[in-house]
C-alpha cells in the first residue's frame, strides 16, 4: 500500500525544477560569515568543496566567492540547466545525494544549502562521507524566517511548514556514521524584499508549488493582506529578517 505522506514529500522534493528560474530570482542566499564557520570545522585546508543539492546555485557562488574550487551537483535537469546560465564557470554535475558522481576523497568540504532534510540520510552520509578527505567537513544550512520579531513570526505562521525545521532546533541531535558530532551555529541574515517579492518568494515553497491553484491563491492573498497591514513592509522595499541555522561535523 502506498504511503500518502512519502508520496507528498516526493512530489515537494521534485517540484522545484518547473520554477527554477522563479527560484533563482526570488530566493536568498547565505551570510558569509556562516560559510566560512562551516569550512573552519575541517582540519586540514578547505580548497576543493561540493555543493551537493545544489540548486540553481545560491550557496555555490558563496562558497566560489570565497576563493575555493566548487563543484555543484544537483538531480533536477531545470535547477541544474539554471545553475549552469547563471554560473557557465562552476562544473555542475546532475547526480543525487545517494550517489554522488565524485571519486572517493576528492572533497574537503561537503556543503548542503536548504536541502538536507530531503534526502535519505544514511545512504546520503555514507557517501558524503566517501567523497571527503580525512579531517574534512560536512556542512548543512538553512535559511529561516527570523521569529524573534513579533510582525515575522505571525506572517511566518500564515506561510510556513515544518519540513526542514527540526533540523534548526538545537535540541535535536543529529548523527551520522563515520563523523564527529554535529555542532550548531546560528547567524543573522536578512532578504531586501518588496510585499511582491517576498510573496514572489514563498510561492518557491514546496508545499505551495505542489497546492492546487485554488489553494495557493488563498494562501498567498492571506500572505499579502497581511503583509499590507504591516507598517514596517510598506509599498517599498524592506529587509525582511532571516536566520541562518549550519551544522557541520568533521569525518572522522
Amino acid at each position: 500500500m502506498s504511503d500518502p505522506d512519502a508520496e507528498l514529500r516526493a512530489r515537494r522534493a521534485s517540484s522545484f525544477g518547473g520554477q527554477a528560474s522563479a527560484y533563482a530570482r526570488h530566493r536568498p542566499d547565505y551570510p558569509r560569515a556562516a560559510l566560512e564557520w562551516g569550512m573552519s570545522g575541517a582540519n586540514r585546508p578547505v580548497r576543493e568543496v561540493l555543493d551537493l543539492a545544489a540548486g540553481t546555485g545560491k550557496l555555490t557562488e558563496g562558497l566560489a566567492g570565497l576563493g575555493r574550487s566548487v563543484t555543484a551537483v544537483e538531480p533536477d535537469p531545470g535547477m541544474l540547466a539554471e545553475l549552469t546560465r547563471r554560473l557557465p564557470g562552476v562544473r555542475a554535475l546532475p547526480g543525487r545525494a545517494e550517489d554522488i558522481p565524485l571519486p572517493d576523497e576528492s572533497a574537503d568540504a561537503v556543503f548542503v544549502g536548504q536541502a538536507l532534510h530531503w534526502f535519505d540520510l544514511a545512504p546520503a552520509f555514507a557517501q558524503i562521507r566517501r567523497v571527503l578527505r580525512p579531517g574534512g567537513v560536512v556542512a548543512a544550512l538553512w535559511n529561516h524566517d527570523d521569529e524573534s520579531v513579533p510582525w515575522v513570526l505571525e506572517f511566518s505562521r500564515l506561510i510556513r511548514t515544518g519540513v526542514s525545521r527540526g533540523f534548526a532546533d538545537p535540541d535535536r541531535r543529529l548523527r551520522a556514521d563515520g563523523f564527529g558530532p554535529f555542532e550548531h551555529a546560528r547567524f543573522a541574515h536578512a532578504h531586501r524584499r518588496s510585499i511582491e517579492s517576498l510573496l514572489a518568494t514563498v510561492a518557491t515553497h514546496s508545499h505551495l508549488l505542489v497546492a492546487s491553484a485554488p489553494e495557493r491563491e488563498r494562501r498567498l492573498a492571506e500572505a499579502r493582506a497581511y503583509l499590507e497591514s504591516v507598517p514596517h513592509a510598506g509599498t517599498g522595499e524592506f529587509d525582511y529578517p532571516l536566520v541562518t541555522t549550519v551544522l557541520r561535523a568533521r569525518r572522522s
